[in-house]
């Protein structure tokens, strides 16, 4: 496996479902809407759950209504209930296992809550590729997350807007079927904040 790049709007999602339900743990899958020269480049993610992770009927609902013909599912991301700990549950393997099957490239990330304040200087990820039917560290100089300062401060200032508010995941959906899992306002925020016109890319 090459090169991964996580854009501005995958992140951003991420780290503002974390920060939602910091006290529990977040899954969710990474989308890629095309490839560049071999890379996996993840252009989107869609929140999931944020609790009762281990249940395989709601994720396999969600895996089922995720079916987007512009897109297709590239992997998995996963935040611990506990902060100090990144490292994959069985149900983080599982869920991976089952996106490896219908794509060879995919890749697992886990959040590392333990470095996701707003002054770290690397994108607090770990990333494992499977090798050998198994799920093994990905080379972290292959993970690529461009314009990591600009997007760390959109991430910040919507949290301190209260805009992370906006962001549904699956689990909030299932609760109240009138709130958009898809995140079409959180998506149109991300992209203002990020565009060239407030001097970010």
């Amino acid at each position: 496996m090459g090169e991964v790049e996580l854009s501005c709007r995958a992140y951003v999602k991420m780290h503002l479902h974390a920060c939602v339900f910091p006290r529990c743990s977040i899954n969710g899958l990474l989308l890629s809407s095309g490839s560049a020269g071999g890379a996996v480049c993840v252009t989107d993610c869609v929140p999931l759950l944020h609790s009762h992770l281990p249940l395989a009927p709601i994720s396999q609902l969600a895996l089922t209504q995720v079916k987007d013909p512009l897109s297709v599912i590239v992997g998995y991301y996963q935040a611990n209930a506990c902060v100090s700990d990144s490292s994959p549950t069985p149900c983080a393997l599982k869920i991976a296992d089952k996106i490896c099957e219908q794509f060879d490239n995919a890749v697992l990330l886990m959040l590392d809550g333990s470095k996701m304040s707003s002054d770290y200087r690397v994108p607090p990820i770990v990333m494992y590729e499977r090798k050998d039917s198994r799920w093994t560290l990905k080379d972290k100089h292959t993970i690529m997350l461009r314009q990591w300062e600009e997007t760390q401060a959109i991430a910040a200032q919507l949290l301190e807007a209260g805009d992370q508010s906006l962001l549904v995941d699956f689990d909030g959906h299932l609760d109240d079927i009138t709130k958009d899992w898809t995140n079409q306002k959180l998506n149109n925020k991300i992209a203002e904040l990020a565009s060239p016109a407030n001097g970010n890319i």
